[in-house]
């Protein structure tokens, strides 16, 4: 569909959603109304957006568990909700319809990465409230592909189904997926036995280019990458094709823009900010204008593929997940990039910051791939001078930086908690 065609039917379809909210969701109603917007009238242009106000993870905790529901509970089918680690958790509530909408863009998103209905694909994602498993599994199932539901944990298992299954694609977290990388070279069995791996359908968390390219080469797989999150639907809102120049956006479901994090104001197309997004399909539990957190760019030029929907940069970092060490904005992916890929040094990490005398400091655990290093001081000094001139150049900011034992950091079967913050312990 044209960029023409498309502004049109998003236009008509935010139109609808408006008035869907403002006549269903008490939340919504109460706040529209604040704002002067009684239904999708008010809305002449996409641009009128801008006058809806936005929806926060609060709010939607605010009103847990069911206070942001569109329809009666007898037409809710199944709900889904975040891990809630830092909280009461975020729902995710679901008509038939929703789930039907969410295997078709689940299903363009494994076919734009290449899968067929030829396919075996092992999802070794946790299944249970966490979105990631069954939204794949169903988009999987859609177009046709062999599904095995391994979950999570058990990886001597995972590899045995890898080997003996015939599986061709592997969905996981880049940590895991790195984390069976190491395995596979370890297992004592050839790396043909491996060898009709061939798709990476990764996500849940960041990854880095440099991530991406190690779990290729140990794994054998074409990596892509795929975006969602519980308060949306879950995966699906985009994903990455076989070009890999951005996550194609289901824009005919999800309308998104990009603003300034601190100023709210629209940020221009090509400018890098914080995504908002719009449901414009959902049902059970619609959202409008959702701030995510995440920053990213959009961009609207057709994709080489011949998609024509507008492709969003893999996420740069999480407003809320950047640290601030001594006024210095510092995002995890940025250190990640630095040492994944050096020599001697393995892909997993951990940011250690602590406050000394009112002051943060920021150390940064890196793990050796080879313990011997250990008993040559020379070597691990200069490693060390390397990782810390690296970073500082990269980050502008001084860090300590410690070298550990292989296989001493924990490994993560689902998201990656890679920070470790004890600014609030006392000193």
């Amino acid at each position: 569909m044209g960029r023409k065609e498309l502004d049109a039917l998003q236009l008509q379809r935010l139109r609808r959603m408006v008035d869907y909210c403002y006549n269903h969701v008490p939340f919504y109603h109460k706040r529209l109304g604040e704002a002067g917007i009684t239904g999708g009238d008010k809305i002449k242009a996409l641009s009128d957006i801008q006058y809806i106000p936005f929806t926060t993870k609060d709010d939607i905790r605010d009103n847990y568990p069911f206070g942001m529901l569109a329809v009666p509970m007898k037409d809710i089918v199944r709900i889904h909700a975040s891990s809630g680690t830092t909280g009461k958790p975020t729902l995710g509530a679901y008509t038939k319809g929703d789930i039907e909408q969410w295997s078709d863009f689940m299903a363009r998103v494994v076919t734009a990465a290449g899968v067929t209905e030829e396919d075996v694909i092992q999802i070794s994602f946790g299944y249970g409230l966490f979105t990631g498993a069954l939204g794949l599994h169903f988009g999987l199932e859609k177009i046709g592909a062999t599904v095995i539901p391994a979950s999570s944990g058990n990886s001597e298992k995972q590899l045995m189904m890898l080997r003996d299954f015939g599986v061709t694609g592997l969905v996981a977290t880049p940590s895991y997926a790195l984390y069976l990388g190491e395995l596979v070279r370890e297992s004592g069995y050839p790396r043909e036995a491996y060898g009709k791996l061939r798709h990476g359908i990764l996500g849940s968390e960041g990854c880095t280019p440099e991530m991406r390219a190690r779990i290729e080469e140990t794994l054998g797989v074409r990596v892509t990458d795929n975006y969602g999150m519980t308060e949306l639907q879950g995966p699906g809102v985009s994903g990455e094709c076989l070009c890999r120049c951005g996550l194609h956006f289901n824009e005919d479901g999800f309308l998104p823009e990009i603003i300034d994090p601190d100023t709210l104001q629209p940020k221009a197309r090509g400018e890098a900010g914080e995504l908002v997004v719009t449901t414009l399909l959902r049902e059970g539990m619609p959202v409008l204008r959702y701030r995510t957190k995440d920053i990213t760019r959009l961009h609207y030029e057709p994709c080489a593929c011949g998609r024509t929907h507008a492709r969003m940069e893999k996420v740069m970092g999480r407003t809320d997940d950047m640290l601030i060490i001594k006024g210095v904005n510092v995002f995890p992916s940025q250190i990640e990039s630095v040492l994944v890929g050096m020599r001697n040094v393995g892909p997993h990490y951990q940011l250690v910051v602590t406050r000394k005398n009112f002051l943060d400091r920021l150390e940064v655990k890196v793990e050796l791939t080879d313990g011997s290093l250990l008993e040559s001081f020379g070597e691990l000094q200069a490693l060390q001078g390397k990782i810390h001139d690296r970073l500082k150049s990269v980050l502008g900011l001084e860090t300590k930086v410690s070298l550990v034992s292989p296989k001493s950091l924990e490994r993560f079967q689902g998201k990656a908690k890679r920070v470790l913050d004890l600014r609030n312990e006392k000193e």
